[in-house]
């Protein structure tokens, strides 16, 4: 072997060895939010702009953020409850900072939520940091007991266990506390996760983004 055709080698060696460690930039690939520069976040695979913080670094570069018309979800019908309400059995795919709408829930016996909590049956303190969940999200019961980190727009972030659903898929009765149907894309939490976060609690709802923990 040559010595230039050597040295060529150690030079592209080089350069794998550096940008498999490297901290990704816009658009570049990613597992965790450690994985991208500065203020980047991950989403889906790819380092972009973080949407809570609102940076606007790689407001040249191609979204990395699917299109609405990638979520599938779709109604499954409808139901009279104070009104037509769609219902839906699924909720929007999950990710790494899954969009969803943080509302606020009281999860005592009496209080709005209605009848116990889904999981194990039972009411809860509401200084306790715990959610309900969209039915697609909550997923058969498949997500009792974990716990998820929930990030507001202010930048602050929060984690949460899940201790219930949020019905999508009927309402308007004495175990839904005569409400309508959940949407399909909610985070019910309790006061003490609004807190948490430092919002107020007389919005009533607010953008949030969330993931498992």
């Amino acid at each position: 072997m040559t010595n230039l055709a050597f040295l060529s080698l150690c030079i592209i060696f080089t350069i794998f060895i550096s940008s498999s460690n490297a901290i990704s930039q816009c658009n570049g690939p990613c597992k965790t939010w450690d994985d991208c520069d500065g203020q980047l976040i991950c989403i889906n695979g790819k380092c972009n702009d973080d949407p809570n913080v609102g940076t606007n670094i790689c407001k040249n570069n191609p979204p990395s953020v699917p299109s609405p018309t990638t979520n599938t979800c779709k109604p499954s019908g409808t139901v009279n409850c104070n009104g037509i309400h769609p219902v839906y059995r699924c909720s929007p795919p999950v990710s790494a900072s899954t969009a969803a709408q943080l509302t606020l829930n009281d999860f005592s016996e009496g209080g709005d939520g209605g009848g116990p909590g889904a999981c194990e049956g039972k009411y809860y303190d509401n200084n306790e940091r715990i959610v309900a969940l969209s039915t697609g999200w909550f997923a058969g019961r498949s997500r009792c007991g974990k716990m998820i980190r929930i990030r507001a727009n202010n930048g602050k972030t929060t984690t949460a266990k899940v201790v219930d659903e949020c019905d999508s898929t009927t309402g308007c009765d004495e175990e839904h506390a005569y409400q309508s149907p959940c949407k399909n894309n909610i985070v019910d939490g309790s006061i003490a996760v609004w807190r948490a976060l430092g919002l107020d609690t007389n919005e009533g709802i607010v953008p949030i983004t969330w993931s498992m923990v």
